[in-house]
């Protein structure tokens, strides 16, 4: 299936106001409430369409590293995979700095250039870098590659760093509702497994700890999650009280 975002991008022909005009769409996409995972995915077909290259990878910081978390690139499978400190490699120094780099030649040259294990054969003669940026501060950073020489026009540096400015924000907001909805769901986890616990505690007259340790051998012998063996107790209970109520 043909991206309709790269159509949309080819068909602006690159002239400025109309570039910018594409830029300030994806912002009102990547703001409404999108997943960190379409944000990224947006970010890449944009990129990767205003400037032809042989790859396009966009690295989210978490933490104190750069994961690789979109990429649009015959060999994806590095995804979720590759990591980097920052400061490390190119990548890491434009994170660390907050400018882009662009080398048009012997990019893999580079004192700052790392070589990744995982993908042997890259080697690139051009590499533009740019961070993207949430209140001055970098969230990730957003690659674009050519095997062969390119000069990058100032024109494209500066679309490519005002999309990484754009969405800046939106992949922290995304981050932060994944990082909720995660400890949200580890609540529920806990509130699920303290009652299985305490019916089994009721039920077979063992310790919480005892309990707890019954749940895990459960979970183990059926290769189940905790959760899923907590919910079952749950279930198992209401059911059997259904049943009493009944008759």
């Amino acid at each position: 299936m043909v991206d309709e975002s790269a159509l949309k991008v080819r068909a602006l022909g690159c002239t400025e106001d109309a570039a910018f005009d594409w830029l300030h769409e994806v912002e009102s996409h990547v703001a409404a409430d999108s997943p960190l995972h379409e944000i990224l995915r947006r970010i890449v077909d944009f990129a990767a369409a205003l400037v032809s290259c042989d790859s396009c990878f966009v690295y989210v910081l978490e933490q104190d590293e750069l994961v690789l978390r979109a990429s649009k690139n015959p060999r994806n499978h590095a995804v979720n995979q590759l990591k980097l400190r920052v400061g490390e490699g190119i990548t890491g120094w434009v994170a660390e700095h907050l400018q882009p780099v662009a080398l048009a030649h012997g990019a893999f040259r580079d004192a700052r250039f790392r070589f990744f294990n995982e993908l042997p054969e890259d080697r690139y003669e051009a590499f533009l870098s740019v961070p993207i940026l949430c209140r001055g501060k970098a969230v990730g950073v957003i690659n674009l590659q050519h095997r062969e020489e390119h000069t990058y026009t100032r024109r494209q540096i500066q679309f490519i760093s005002t999309l990484g400015f754009l969405v800046g924000a939106a992949i922290k907001i995304a981050q932060l509702e994944e990082r909720n909805y995660q400890l949200s769901q580890q609540l529920e986890d806990r509130k699920v497994l303290e009652r299985a616990k305490g019916i089994v505690q009721r039920e077979l007259g063992l310790s919480e700890e005892e309990a707890y340790i019954s749940l895990q051998k459960r979970s183990r012998r059926l290769r189940k999650p905790l959760r899923e063996i907590a919910e079952a107790v749950v279930l198992d209970a209401k059911t059997r009280d259904g049943q009493k109520n009944s008759t």
